[in-house]
């Protein structure tokens, strides 16, 4: 029979995924659906898969969802009462082929060609920022961070031997205000979803020896002071702040001095019914009893680029753009919610390519098609609702939906898997996630509380991390299971470094979204154990990184248990995890040397994704040396089928142990005088 996998808003800011296998199965704003059938006869064993992708199609955006009698549904919304339509033309892509990764990347670059309203991943620029270790402020001070509480921040990681070389200043730096008579939401550890902008500039905890309601007009002595000093003293890379994409959560103050030439008007939130059918939200509530302060889409380009320019002025390199789908709550009056989403997209990243040369933006509660088919520039995506510190049940289904909806997202975009603390009951989880997810690795550590022997398997000494190549997504044959709530598969994802293969297994089974409470319950209150089996074709474009002549054979390094396997073409190894455990493995393709002796370099073996630090490898057939360049320091290891005879390490011969019965080689590279510093290891065998 069919099995399909939708990723759908579960609320306004977020997707995940959903499992099925009828009409009546696809929820509301779903936005994303992939079925798996077979060809013809109930007897064919081609699997075929199908996409169907909801577009924009002029002022409308068409979502999918299922019926009671088990149909397939598409619903087209203008978002403005005066912006109607009886019929869509093309509403909806609809791709197929054998491989599912090729057919969603095929159909999203067709849509590319069709609409030449976004960009693909590919064409896009990624910013740096990405391949440095970051801390970000939110869960350590929420919006009472002050400019002493980064310095204490920084100083803290870097005492532990993990230096942040990117600084995200979350909510809490900006000039806000609320209207006399407004509602405040008085949520702990939360924004308070009345403010509106009254200023472009930082609030006074950002000025030297600022005071409350005192603001020094010297821009020397604002956020510049800052942010230069903790470059300097930091050797800090990047440094980004946040604000929302309609300047705070309640938008802009339209009866302040400075703000009134932005023409900000103010507005009611109006929600599609798709949405207002699954789960309600604070910050949704709170603005639509407030309304917001909407800067006018002819002025939101002049309202940007001076807000960025005084930004880059102060040696702000990059932002964090939060609350991107409020925007289509507010299409009455102004043509519809994809004219308005595009109108602030465009001025958006306008603004960006002038003031942050780097592609510095980070998006962020924007999981709409309104935003995706709309962006051109942005590449970085944050791929699911937030880290929860305090919710037990938000963890296991935080890995199961960043990796679900990377599946998508990862076409537009890099995705971001978000913050994490080091120093938690589920670090370790989240730590290898993000090994394994290709994104930023960034935590929100208040200063003092770290656990450093979890950060040193994911940061190097000069601030550098591991960083896979792609955006982590499920095998294929996680791709339709349910990991989060069948209580039997595990979820594997998968990655690709230079030379090796990444795949990250994880128990997330006993929580996930409720459809019925609408919110997210553990629904296995019992611990339970899971099997699965690892293949080396569970990473999928393993090949590309393999020899032409590669017969299939590779070697398996667990980082947790710490074993090497060699797995003949077609093998497999059994893997089995208690409740909320995981395992990360390197997985490497075989090379042929001379005298029928193989070999597979595994990389920096303490580190999650080992394989990562190796930046090049070349072998000859009919020779038996190897050369790699690799970076990092700390424990390296190599498969080889005999005990190699040397191994030199800049030229210098160096001691190594060999394990006759896995055939691991291994030696120690020192921490290096410079940052990404690549060593030259020849192996002689």
């Amino acid at each position: 029979g069919l099995r399909f996998m939708g990723l759908f808003r579960f609320k306004l800011w977020w997707m995940t995924q959903r499992m099925g296998t009828c009409g009546k199965d696809v929820p509301f704003e779903t936005q994303f659906l992939i079925v798996e059938g077979s060809e013809g006869s109930p007897l064919s064993t081609e699997t075929i898969y199908v996409v169907f992708l909801p577009l924009l199609e002029g002022a409308f955006r068409a979502v999918l969802q299922g019926n009671e009698n088990n149909e397939l549904e598409f619903s087209l919304e203008s978002g403005d009462p005066s912006v109607e339509t009886s019929h869509g033309v093309h509403s909806v892509f609809v791709g197929a082929g054998t491989d599912p990764y090729e057919v969603i990347t095929s159909a999203v670059k067709a849509v590319e060609r069709h609409s030449q309203t976004f960009s693909h991943r590919e064409r896009k620029r990624l910013p740096e920022m990405l391949n440095w270790f970051g801390w970000c402020t939110w869960d350590a001070f929420y919006t009472d961070v002050t400019a002493d509480g980064v310095k204490q921040g920084l100083e803290s990681l870097e005492k532990g031997g993990t230096p942040p070389r990117f600084l995200l200043i979350d909510d809490g730096w900006q000039s806000v205000d609320m209207d006399q008579n407004a509602k405040a939401n008085e949520v702990v550890h939360s924004a308070n979803f009345a403010n509106r902008l009254t200023n472009i500039k930082e609030n006074y905890k950002f000025q030297k020896d600022g005071k409350i309601d005192e603001r020094q007009d010297d821009p020397a002595l604002g956020l510049r002071h800052i942010v230069l000093e903790a470059k300097a003293s930091h050797n800090l890379k990047y440094v980004y702040v946040w604000h929302a994409i309609t300047g705070y959560w309640g938008g802009v103050k339209h009866d302040v001095a400075g703000m009134e030439h932005y023409s900000p008007k103010l507005s009611f939130p109006v929600q599609s019914y798709g949405v207002s059918q699954n789960q309600p939200d604070d910050a949704l509530d709170s603005i639509q009893v407030n309304g917001l302060g909407l800067v006018h889409p002819k002025k939101v380009f002049q309202f940007y680029n001076d807000l960025h320019s005084y930004l880059a002025s102060a040696g702000i390199d990059g932002v964090k753009v939060d609350v991107q789908n409020i925007i289509e709550t507010l299409g009455a009056g102004h043509g519809g919610r994809v004219r308005l989403a595009s109108q602030y997209h465009q001025a958006l990243e306008a603004s960006i390519a002038r003031n942050f040369p780097d592609n510095g933006i980070i998006a962020c509660m924007s999981h709409n098609t309104d935003g995706l088919y709309s962006s051109k520039q942005t590449a970085v995506i944050r791929a699911s609702d937030d880290f929860w510190p305090r919710d037990p049940a938000s963890h296991t289904i935080h890995i199961a939906s960043v990796a679900y909806n990377s599946v998508f997202l990862g076409e537009f975009m890099q995705p971001d898997w978000d913050m994490f603390h080091s120093l938690h009951p589920m670090a370790e989880y989240h730590a290898a996630a993000r090994a394994v997810g290709g994104c930023s690795v960034y935590v929100s550590d208040k200063p003092g509380h770290h656990d450093f022997d979890v950060l040193k398997k994911l940061v190097l000494p000069d601030g550098s991390v591991l960083r896979a190549e792609l955006p982590g997504r499920p095998t294929k044959d996680c791709l339709f299971a349910d990991p989060a709530r069948d209580g039997k598969n595990l979820l594997k994802i998968w990655n690709l470094n230079k030379h090796t293969g990444v795949l990250g297994v994880f128990n997330c089974q006993g929580a996930g979204w409720c459809r019925v409470d609408k919110k997210n319950l553990i629904h296995d209150f019992q611990s339970k154990t899971n099997t699965a089996t690892i293949r080396p074709k569970d990473v999928d474009y393993l090949p590309k990184i393999a020899d032409e002549n590669w017969n299939g054979d590779s070697v398996v390094y667990s980082h947790k248990g710490g074993d090497l396997v060699r797995l003949p073409r077609g093998a497999a190894l059994p893997i089995t995890l208690k409740s909320r455990d995981f395992e990360v493995f390197t997985v490497v393709p075989l090379k042929e040397l001379a005298n029928g002796i193989t070999f597979a370099p595994i990389g920096l073996i303490r580190m999650f994704n080992s394989g990562g630090a190796i930046s090049a490898y070349v072998s000859d057939p009919t020779s038996t040396t190897v050369s790699l360049k690799a970076r990092g320091c700390g424990v390296f290891g190599v498969y080889c089928s005999v005990k190699p005879q040397t191994i030199f390490v800049d030229s210098m011969k160096t001691e190594f142990s060999y394990q006759d019965e896995s055939g691991l080689a291994s030696f120690t590279l020192r921490v290096p005088d410079e940052d990404m510093y690549l060593w030259d290891i020849r192996v002689e065998v």
